[in-house]
C-alpha cells in the first residue's frame, strides 16, 4: 500500500479562498485530507479533483477533516457526495472526521450527515 512521503498542499488560482492539504492518516489504510478556507461554487471542482485523485492514488479511505472551513455551499455538498460514491464504488470509505459550524448545519439541512459522517 503506497503511503505519502510528505504533505501535499493544493493553493492554485482556481482554488482562491480553500486551502487543501493531504497527508497520511493517523492510522493504515487511511489518508487525511485538511481543508481550510470557504468551498463554494468557484473551488469545488478542484476540491472533487484533490479528493479524487486521494482516492484513486492511495486506495485507502479517505479521512475528511473540514474543522477549518467558513463556508460550504451546494457546489461543496455535491463534491462531498460525488466523491463518497466514487468511494463506494471503489469499496473505499469516505468520512468526514471534524465539521465546522456551518458545514454542520449544511448536513444537518440537508439531511446527508449521516452518509459522510
Amino acid at each position: 500500500m503506497a503511503a505519502l512521503a510528505q504533505d501535499e498542499r493544493v493553493d492554485s488560482p482556481e482554488a482562491v479562498g480553500m486551502e487543501v492539504g493531504v497527508a497520511a492518516g493517523p492510522r493504515p489504510g487511511t489518508v487525511q485530507v485538511v481543508v481550510t478556507g470557504e468551498i463554494d461554487f468557484d473551488n469545488a471542482t478542484v476540491l472533487r479533483e484533490v479528493l479524487l485523485a486521494a482516492l484513486v492514488s492511495h486506495r485507502t479511505t479517505l479521512l475528511i477533516d473540514l474543522g477549518r472551513v467558513t463556508f460550504c455551499d451546494c457546489a461543496g455538498l455535491n463534491t462531498l457526495l460525488t466523491v463518497r460514491h466514487a468511494a463506494l464504488q471503489a469499496g473505499r470509505g469516505l468520512h468526514i472526521t471534524a465539521a465546522g459550524r456551518r458545514v454542520e448545519r449544511l448536513l444537518t439541512l440537508t439531511d446527508t450527515r449521516t452518509l459522510l459522517m
